[in-house]
């Protein structure tokens, strides 16, 4: 079974491309969802969070979302070290929720993808991508964020240009219609690879 990496810059409209694969019955795995289940239900990830960003990083047993936001995205470091704890368990998670699917391939969602190598894993991988401006507005009608907070974390994953080198293929996501076109276009010469 292949796997075929979907990735874009926060505001793309990646969650919305996985949909549409979904939609056309291809096993979809969002990874930040899965990692927002386990930095919330595991208690190993709980106690290593907790080690490092303080008891205030859970607030009545949830991750303070906001708290590690306002830490991560403006220390590297911190970033780098929360991404050391989740994406070794989202990996792991990965890989046993593969084995339970039945379909030519899957796709995995992931924001950085090609930021930490992990389109290494996968057979092939579709980048999102949409004007700046437009990501902006979306993030902001979507989390109710201020734009200097949406910048820093745009400013934590790669450009756009340095992705494109990378991927198999892109979507631009104007036009929903139009990007649900290029979807079908994408499914059906992934069948025919796999």
């Amino acid at each position: 079974m292949k796997v075929v990496g979907l990735t874009g810059g926060i505001g793309s409209g990646k969650t919305t491309v996985a949909g549409f694969f979904a939609e056309l019955g291809v096993p979809v795995y969002i990874a930040d969802k899965e990692a927002r289940k386990l930095q919330n239900e595991s208690k190993e990830v709980k106690e290593q969070i907790i080690a490092i960003f303080g008891t205030q990083a859970y607030r009545e047993n949830t991750l303070d979302r906001k708290y590690i936001s306002g830490k991560v995205f403006s220390d590297p470091e911190m970033l780098e070290e929360l991404n050391n704890i989740i994406h070794p368990q989202v990996a792991a998670h990965f890989g046993n929720w593969k084995e339970k699917q039945a379909a030519p391939y899957v796709i995995y969602e992931a924001a950085i993808l090609f930021e930490k190598g992990g389109y290494k894993k996968c057979d092939f991988s579709i980048l999102v991508v949409a004007d700046r401006a437009e990501r902006i507005k979306r993030v902001q009608e979507r989390d109710k964020s201020q734009i200097f907070e949406i910048e820093a974390r745009m400013n934590n994953q790669w450009p756009d240009e340095k992705k494109l080198k990378l991927a198999d293929f892109i979507i631009e996501n104007k036009d929903l219609s139009n990007t649900q076109k290029e979807v079908r276009k994408i499914h059906q010469n992934l069948l025919k690879t796999s």
